[in-house]
């Protein structure tokens, strides 16, 4: 006879002392790891007033790097939101030998150290690289410009929508899409008005990773870069050139920018996952089969 079961066991981090102990352990390195770092970078750059602040930001090298960077968040995220949507579409409705090898070389990016992948758009563009007497021929220059920046920050982020989609879309399945194929419906169609609508949250979300990573990239940009002030900083490495010529309230100032970048995209997850939940209460609940 089996032995009876105890259901006034304690389990593990049920104790008060238990639970003080975490929450304490957690507050403390919230606060020490994210908290008090934002807090440093908003007081250090307000430290001379708001007027020292806005000239601090207004330096024409810093704006040159701010419009280079929007520029690069303007062309990498949207191209890599057209093939998220697309990778996620082929991984998860299709059926294809060589399925999860895709998925891994997808994931790729997170797998290698940024400053590996810039260094290997140089032997790939630059003068010395693959295609380089090619493009020098031509006077084609990739390198050390803007479409070696866009390069590499589109490298580095094409996991982020991906990431998000897939797992949606495999637990969503196949049947709504083969029930709209059956009624007719074209493939553009499919994923217009059923795939698209039913991913919506998670494709905003991987867009607002994409587009803050793109903002703060810093590795594989410093290498295929060049790093050259008023050229081809992007705000992340004007922050480390202001910072290395000792203009400290100038380094702050733009880092707010950058910060703020990270904190709206805290916000826009809570939204978003709020709004799914919301959804997901709303969404009447489909009977077996249906």
């Amino acid at each position: 006879m089996a032995a009876p079961v105890n259901r006034n066991r304690h389990r593990v981090g049920d104790g008060l002392r238990t639970r003080a102990v975490l929450l304490t352990l957690v507050l403390a390195t919230t606060a020490l790891a994210l908290i008090a770092p934002l807090a440093v970078i908003f007081s250090e750059a307000f430290a001379r007033g708001f007027s020292a602040y806005a000239e601090a930001l207004v330096r024409p090298d810093t704006l040159h790097a701010i419009g280079l960077t929007l520029i690069t968040a303007l062309v990498c995220v949207p191209v890599n939101i057209g093939f998220g949507i697309a990778a996620a579409w082929a991984v998860t409705k299709f059926s294809f030998p060589g399925r999860n090898l895709l998925l891994a070389v997808v994931e790729l990016p997170f797998s290698i150290s940024p400053i590996v992948a810039g260094v290997a758009y140089l032997f790939v563009y630059g003068g010395q690289g693959l295609f380089g007497p090619f493009l020098q021929a031509h006077d084609i220059k990739i390198v050390f410009a803007l479409p070696a920046i866009i390069l590499a920050s589109m490298f580095v982020t094409a996991p982020f929508v991906v990431r998000e989609l897939v797992p949606l879309m495999m637990a969503q399945g196949r049947d709504e899409e083969e029930a709209a194929v059956s009624l007719g419906a074209n493939g553009f169609d499919v994923l217009r008005l059923v795939t698209l609508p039913n991913v919506r949250f998670a494709l905003l979300y991987g867009a607002a990773l994409c587009n803050a990573r793109v903002m703060g990239e810093f590795g594989a940009v410093s290498v295929v870069s060049g790093n050259i002030r008023g050229q081809t900083s992007t705000l992340a490495l004007q922050i480390e050139l202001l910072y290395q010529d000792s203009h400290v309230l100038a380094a702050f100032a733009a880092a707010t920018v950058l910060a703020g970048v990270a904190l709206f995209t805290l916000v826009a997850k809570y939204l978003i996952e709020r709004a799914e939940r919301a959804r997901g209460e709303r969404a009447p609940a489909r009977r077996p089969g249906h």
